[in-house]
């Protein structure tokens, strides 16, 4: 890997998809779009193509009757390993008995251990939301417990489920998290009874305890179905709330009892019994 690269940076005062399609004839290499720029970047000079551009903002100006302009920046930039760095901030997570670890990392002996390899879209234990219901799965989901992970992301909260003893059932909305939720339940050698693309009202079934890490605002949307897939005694813990959500929270769960609130920084996560008729 060369220890720079050169970075041109577009801005054309109009037309940008215009500019696009001319760079595309001429650059082959990703192009990032910006709401206004270009930026290209590559291990050569791109002085061919600022002539380029300079040149098609003339070219553009006449064709319409329009003036035209392009700024255009080059700058040489030191070339950085981003995967390196990467790995140097992915740190492991230690929560009560959790030790949640990517695979560069070794297993910590006396604990259970999670290897997640970290897909930033999915959740590596390091968000405070994620650490609390590691937190809250560690307390109160016991052996032979029936659990749902709703949108459950790299999996991780269902395999802590599992780790417990609960046969855990896990649905998302995105399809790339529920294959990513399968691939680590098999790497961490755990059971995952059922999973599907979509969420709560595709499952029939009363489950002991329903996770669901995902944002207040859905939370509040999908609160019915939540409630409708908690049995009877059972728990639902669900996080993902922001501080200034948390009264919106407890007011579309007033129904259920609130047994505790665990709060990290300005995020909540809340454990509710369903009481029974």
């Amino acid at each position: 890997m060369q220890s720079t690269y050169h970075e041109l940076t577009v801005t054309p005062s109009a037309h940008l998809d215009l500019f696009l399609d001319f760079i595309q004839n001429l650059y082959d290499d990703a192009i990032e779009i910006g709401s206004d720029s270009l930026v290209l970047r590559s291990e050569t000079p791109l002085d061919e193509i600022v002539w380029g551009v300079e040149a098609f903002a003339e070219a553009l100006s006449e064709s319409l009757g329009e003036p035209v302009t392009v700024e255009t920046r080059c700058e040489e930039k030191e070339n950085v390993d981003w995967i390196a760095k990467y790995r140097e901030a992915i740190r492991p997570v230690e929560v009560g008995d959790f030790y949640v670890y990517p695979s560069w990392e070794a297993p910590k002996e006396g604990k259970r251990n999670i290897m997640i390899d970290p897909a930033l879209a999915f959740g590596s234990g390091h968000h405070e939301t994620t650490a609390s219901c590691l937190e809250a799965v560690g307390k109160y989901v016991k052996e032979g417990d029936r659990v749902l992970d709703v949108g459950c992301g790299s999996g991780i909260l269902g395999i802590a489920s599992a780790m417990q003893g609960a046969r855990v059932d896990a649905c998302d909305t995105d399809p790339l998290a529920v294959e990513n939720a399968r691939k680590n339940f098999a790497l961490n050698g755990q059971t995952l009874e059922k999973i599907w693309e979509g969420s709560a009202p595709q499952s029939s079934e009363a489950y002991d305890v329903v996770l669901a890490n995902i944002v207040a605002d859905v939370l509040r949307m999908i609160a019915k179905d939540l409630k409708a897939r908690t049995k009877e005694g059972g728990l639902l813990i669900l996080s993902g709330i922001l501080d200034t959500k948390e009264a919106q929270i407890e007011e579309a769960f007033s129904d259920m009892e609130l047994l505790e609130t665990i709060a990290r920084n300005e995020w909540r996560t809340k454990i509710y019994r369903k009481q029974g008729k």
